[in-house]
């Protein structure tokens, strides 16, 4: 049995997709049942509720070959390590009492660079939780991922516009979900290996925001340019979206840590490299609804 946290998410949803594939026998745990595709719902076992309850995870971690943990943080919580690490307490005491042999977390790259990030320094935090209770661990370490750039349909349709806080010309690495799903789905599947580690998975390519404007120039045959905002109004408008100060503040810190190398103290070699280009990345996503936008 496999148990799948997040399982409606951008990662949650290739997994699924996956693992239902391979003909595992997987168990979700889902706030809304119904926001399943109902393929999807009639072929796992839901348990209904919060993988931040106790009672929630000690039910779905029962009889589990392996988890597969991903914890978003909450918007309004007070405290950047409670939302990963204290909220993942009920998981690592469920993993004890449940004997669950492996655990598969998503994680952040940057462990090492002795440069404090916001939410990725609280993840690594999360792991050494998970890790500590001699379960065989995987953390995913990701860079930024390819897919935060669909949050940006409309400035892109509407003013041709990619936008964020990093320098233009800035090279660093990015992975699009599908490819993280891909490498989870994997070891989930697989109840041999042993141990404790990090997968650094890099995408193929180092891109700048300049470089991802360009080619997001050439698959929707519209002008996109870059333009870096100021950091200051970004938290602004983090804090008007009904973030807490302690979540806001956590993404601008892992923010400026990218700027000071978080995601490039990995060498790219071929077992940490994903097959998905940013290019054919946003050909198969962003290009689809930035048509639809401008068919309305």
């Amino acid at each position: 049995m496999i148990v799948v946290t997040a399982p409606t998410g951008h990662i949650g949803t290739h997994l699924l997709d996956r693992l239902l594939a391979h003909r595992e026998p997987v168990r979700v745990i889902a706030r809304d049942p119904a926001r399943l595709p109902a393929p999807v719902r009639d072929r796992v076992e839901v348990v209904q509720g919060s993988h931040r309850d106790t009672d929630v995870v000690d039910r779905a971690f029962a009889g589990a070959d392996a988890v597969f943990w991903l914890m978003p943080a909450e918007p309004a919580a007070s405290s950047i390590y409670q939302t990963y690490v204290g909220d993942s307490i009920p998981a690592a005491e469920a993993i004890v009492a449940r004997q669950v042999p492996r655990v598969v977390v998503v994680s952040a790259l940057g462990r090492g660079t002795q440069l404090y990030a916001g939410h990725a320094s609280a993840s690594w935090a999360m792991d050494d939780l998970l890790r500590s209770t001699g379960a065989h661990v995987r953390a995913l370490a990701n860079p930024t991922f390819m897919d935060n750039v669909a949050r940006q349909v409309v400035s892109l349709a509407d003013h041709g516009a990619l936008t964020g806080t990093l320098p233009g010309d800035q090279k660093a690495p990015t992975v699009a979900t599908a490819d993280i799903a891909a490498t989870a789905a994997t070891l989930l599947a697989d109840h041999t290996w042993t141990g404790q580690d990090t997968v650094n998975l890099l995408g193929p390519e180092d891109l700048s925001l300049n470089d991802q404007a360009a080619i997001l120039t050439e698959v929707l045959g519209t002008p996109v340019r870059y333009e870096r905002t100021d950091r200051r109004a970004y938290k602004q408008d983090l804090l008007g979206y009904g973030m807490s100060e302690a979540i806001a503040q956590g993404l601008i810190d892992m923010d400026t840590a990218k700027e000071h190398g978080l995601d490039t103290a990995v060498s790219r070699m071929p077992e940490n490299t994903t097959p998905t280009t940013f290019r054919q990345w946003a050909t198969d996503v962003v290009k689809p609804a930035v048509d639809a936008r401008s068919d309305r």
